[in-house]
């Protein structure tokens, strides 16, 4: 017989808000700024809706597979302000093996993986090194990014590989400029 697939669950909350139940008795709201990690798998049932019937909720949600298994179900979530990430890249999960050299606030996740938030205003610039072997996958929120030369829209995504260095840039000038660029970045082996 086999039991449920483990996966870890990511949850990174642009606007809006998700209510999350699980059965173990857990229930708890996130709500824009906050990152939700979670462990499931060895039989934790979870549910998860939008608790308002006006306001939609945008998301990205990322579900990986854990490096280890049977992870007892567990779950953490973060809330970052604005200045934390506003002009760089914050670490908002990391490899659960560095959690002990973690950024403060950081969540854990049992996979050799990193996410960064980050908020650009006009004229801002951020560097993010790859070591080798690894790749990046950049998801767009809002505003406009140069990644490398490369022009980035609201939505886009883009994977990266084979590049060491990604200088990020929000234009100082440009069409959609009259917000900050708000981006994620995945740090992937």
């Amino acid at each position: 017989m086999h039991g449920h697939r483990e996966m870890e669950i990511v949850t990174y909350i642009i606007e809006g808000q998700l209510e999350h139940r699980d059965d173990l008795g857990n229930i708890g709201v996130i709500s824009p700024g906050e990152i939700q990690r979670m462990s499931a798998g060895t039989g934790v049932r979870h549910s998860e809706y939008n608790p308002s019937k006006e306001k939609p909720v945008h998301l990205v949600q990322l579900w990986i597979l854990p490096a280890v298994k049977n992870l007892e179900p567990s779950w953490e979530q973060q809330r970052f302000s604005l200045e934390a990430r506003t002009g760089k890249l914050l670490p908002i999960a990391v490899p659960a093996a560095q959690a002990e050299k973690k950024p403060s606030g950081a969540v854990r996740i049992h996979q050799d993986a990193a996410i960064y938030t980050s908020l650009l205003r006009p004229g801002d610039s951020a560097t993010h090194t790859l070591a080798e072997g690894r790749r990046a996958y950049l998801f767009m929120i809002a505003g406009e990014l140069q990644v490398n030369g490369e022009t980035l829209q609201p939505g886009d995504q883009a994977r990266i590989t084979g590049e060491p260095t990604l200088q990020l840039a929000s234009p100082a000038k440009s069409s959609s400029n009259s917000a900050a660029t708000d981006f994620l970045l995945l740090d992937l082996p």
